[in-house]
């Protein structure tokens, strides 16, 4: 069993940047896609981006496209989501998992936007 935990989340100004931080256990993990998920409150858990074993990446929330970077590190088994110009919208609870969920969900990392 893969354990997820991220960290990173912080309260910033509309504008601001963070680096979430995703480390995960288990080898397996670098043969999987892997991706970035937000939760709002009252809300399911929503795909923000995600990126092949390979390294491609891909922005499934269009508002993040062009602020967003999702990366990973196999050595480290780390991926990360650069999140530059944040805005209000952005405000939520991000976790990371495979891009089809595999695995149990971590505590997630808080990230806030607001003046």
């Amino acid at each position: 069993q893969v354990q997820l935990v991220e960290s990173g989340g912080d309260l910033v100004q509309p504008g601001g940047s963070l680096r979430l931080s995703c480390s995960a256990s288990g080898s397996i993990y670098r043969t999987y896609a892997m991706a970035w998920f937000r939760r709002t409150s009252g809300e399911r858990r929503q795909l923000v981006a995600r990126i092949t074993s390979a390294g491609t990446p891909f922005y499934e929330d269009s508002s993040v496209e062009g602020r967003f970077i999702i990366s990973r590190d196999g050595a480290r088994n780390t991926i990360y989501l650069q999140m530059n110009d944040l805005q209000p919208a952005d405000t939520g609870v991000y976790y990371c998992n495979s891009q089809t969920e595999l695995w149990s969900w971590g505590q997630g990392t808080q990230v806030t936007v607001s003046s």
